[in-house]
């Protein structure tokens, strides 16, 4: 019998580099060592899985549109065990949305692992964003939950504060009364041998967190409906004819640095563009300066600092272009999707940006013509 693959469970809050520590671990390991990702985000656009699809991960299994401690619990054994089957991993990495609860989901694979002894929690890690501490940290619950159940924090993007800042976080987290290893991130990067075999506490005794555990019924200590902490936008934009298209950058650019960070928490896109656009700090990817023509690329959003990665992938068709009463009629089988978007906004927030959007100046075709339409998700 093989011995059962270890599970670490990644979890923070939106935007807290969840992703970017998972990728600068990859590096770190010997090549044979086969990583499998098993991604849980909200919207219907798999972003992240697209970026670490291309960054030397065996697998990745990808659990949209809702929490996976929540609605997709459920779903979380078949993903797993496609990628035992189809992967056959070393060590599977679950990482979760911004707004998951480590406890349920740690119990759950505890008790996957128990019926059919095939994982073994590893350890539950934290990413906490010191730079936007405060701009979350008094308004949601889910994300002090987080780092009471867990076995690794990692302080991450401390870099850019001043060192009141970075102690006011770690007092905070204090607060707990909590006896919680913490380490400083590298720019995203922590030693794997930090990362790796943290003998999960809530592996010993997880099942005793929060009172018991049912697989029928979670319970939390957070209620299942702490999805509605934040809200999500579902954004397409299509355009007609065979001829590839460009999405305005220009617009895009304007709607991307005049997004405050206490509203919108999160903007990841699957772009068509006729040349990279510059990224936040001004880097432009090399790797697309010299590609002829429209290309794709990864818009990746957070706190007002972003980054446009060339991306060599078909963008997704659209979503809501067959049930849409408006727009249907309008659009045949000859347009195709330039902008696939997910926009996750502080409670309260979609609404008022769904409007926005759909006045149009934000995000929108180069040139004349295309469609864009604008659902609410969560």
């Amino acid at each position: 019998m093989m011995a059962p693959i270890p599970i670490t469970i990644v979890t923070g809050f939106l935007g807290s580099g969840k992703t970017t520590l998972i990728l600068n671990l990859i590096p770190q390991l010997p090549h044979t060592y086969k990583i499998a990702l098993l991604k849980n985000e909200f919207g219907d656009v798999a972003i992240d899985s697209q970026l670490a699809s291309s960054a030397a991960i065996a697998g990745v299994q990808e659990l949209l549109n809702g929490c996976i401690c929540c609605n997709l619990v459920g779903q979380l054994g078949d993903a797993l065990e496609t990628l035992l089957k189809d992967v056959g991993p070393d060590r599977i990495i679950v990482e979760t949305s911004g707004s998951a609860f480590p406890a349920t989901l740690a119990m759950e694979i505890n008790r996957l692992g128990r019926e059919t002894g095939n994982y073994v929690l590893d350890g539950v890690v934290v990413v906490i964003d010191v730079e936007n501490w405060k701009g979350y940290e008094d308004t949601s619950y889910t994300a002090k939950m987080q780092q009471k159940y867990t076995d690794l924090i990692v302080f991450n993007k401390w870099e850019s504060v001043d060192e009141r800042r970075y102690d006011d976080c770690v007092d905070r987290v204090g607060d707990l009364e909590l006896q919680i290893a913490n380490v400083k991130s590298d720019k995203g990067r922590v030693d794997q041998s930090l990362l790796l075999g943290l003998d999960s506490a809530l592996a010993k005794d997880g099942d005793s967190v929060n009172g018991g555990y049912s697989k029928d019924k979670p319970t939390h200590e957070h209620s299942a409906d702490h999805e509605t902490e934040v809200e999500v936008l579902s954004v397409n934009l299509v355009s007609e004819g065979d001829k590839p298209k460009s999405v305005n950058l220009d617009s895009l650019e304007t709607f991307l640095l005049s997004a405050p960070k206490d509203e919108v928490y999160r903007i990841k896109a699957i772009v068509s563009a006729s040349h990279p656009m510059a990224s936040s700090s001004g880097d432009v990817d090399e790797s697309a300066a010299s590609l002829p023509g429209v290309a794709m690329y990864i818009l990746n959003w957070a706190f007002g600092r972003w980054t446009f990665t060339y991306n060599n992938a078909t963008l997704p068709a659209p979503i809501g272009v067959a049930s849409s009463s408006t727009t249907a009629a309008a659009v045949s089988n000859t347009h195709e999707a330039i902008l696939r978007m997910t926009i996750v906004l502080a409670r309260g927030e979609a609404s008022k940006w769904k409007s926005r959007l759909e006045k149009g100046g934000m995000i929108e075709q180069e040139g004349e013509g295309g469609f864009l339409m604008v659902s609410r998700v969560i």
